[in-house]
């Protein structure tokens, strides 16, 4: 359908995934092993489903794939707020880190709403 690395949202989305990957490099011996996996699979699976959408042979696929990295959006909040409340990361971390999965998941929204109603794959650069 369209080239994934045209789109802000995925920009941002593999940007999120970065800062989360630094986050979990420095987070405490206490916090598990299988916290920090679920937390990064569920940040990776944001720009994931956008970049696999992108690749879809119909707008609706698309949007289906957009669904998926709309929960995934909720999924690293849920995440990120566990972190701050378990005492594994600082509140500022946790505001920057929320505040851009907030955003991406609305920029998300948008998009998707433009290829439910796009006719054409290219009408939503």
């Amino acid at each position: 359908m369209q080239g994934f690395h045209k789109l802000l949202v995925w920009r941002r989305a593999h940007g999120l995934a970065l800062k989360v990957d630094g986050v979990i490099v420095q987070l405490p011996r206490k916090a598990s092993a299988s916290f920090k996996a679920q937390l990064s699979r569920a940040v990776d699976s944001i720009a994931t489903n956008i970049v696999e959408g992108c690749g879809a042979a119909t707008q609706r696929e698309f949007a289906r794939f957009l669904d998926i990295a709309i929960k995934s959006a909720s999924e690293t909040e849920y995440h990120v707020l566990s972190a701050r409340d378990r005492g594994l990361i600082q509140e500022i971390t946790h505001s920057e880190l929320n505040d851009e999965v907030v955003q991406i998941r609305r920029m998300l929204y948008g998009l998707r709403k433009k290829v439910r109603l796009s006719p054409t794959a290219n009408d939503f650069n």
